[in-house]
């Protein structure tokens, strides 16, 4: 393979790939809009106690969900800081965007990156905050 094809087959693939983590981020933002909705819903139901500890519920399964497609979006970072270094020499995995052979870190890890353990764990303290101060001063 020549290094014109070379060069045509490297941007492809990084085009391809860095869609890939565009679609990932856009999704984590569209976990976090979920989330606030849900929550949100939930307290907009808060005159039945019975209710409130449903709110746990979607906050740790949006979490999860959040940690999932940024463990994704890492390693597909990965891929494509692999591409660029070796794709100029070496065409195995070529144009494969199986970003499985990367995975070092659990989705708990994740879960709990700065990004997402701030954002979540503001809202699980404002939930705890409002539960248990809050919402028995606002029932009565």
């Amino acid at each position: 393979m020549d290094l014109a094809e070379r060069k045509k087959d490297l941007l492809k693939e990084i085009d391809l790939i860095q869609s890939i983590i565009s679609r990932m981020s856009n999704t984590s933002f569209l976990i976090k809009g979920w989330a606030v909705t849900m929550i949100s819903f939930i307290f907009a139901f808060r005159t039945n106690q019975a209710v409130l500890p449903l709110v746990f519920i979607p906050l740790f399964l949006f979490w999860f969900l959040d940690g999932y497609f940024l463990q994704q979006e890492r390693l597909y970072r990965k891929l494509y800081q692999w591409v660029i270094e070796n794709r100029m020499t070496d065409d195995s995995h070529l144009f494969s965007l199986n970003a499985a052979r990367f995975r070092k870190e659990s989705i708990f890890k994740a879960m709990f990156s700065i990004t997402l353990g701030m954002f979540y764990g503001v809202a699980l303290s404002l939930i705890i905050v409002f539960i248990f101060f809050l919402w028995p001063t606002v029932i009565k």
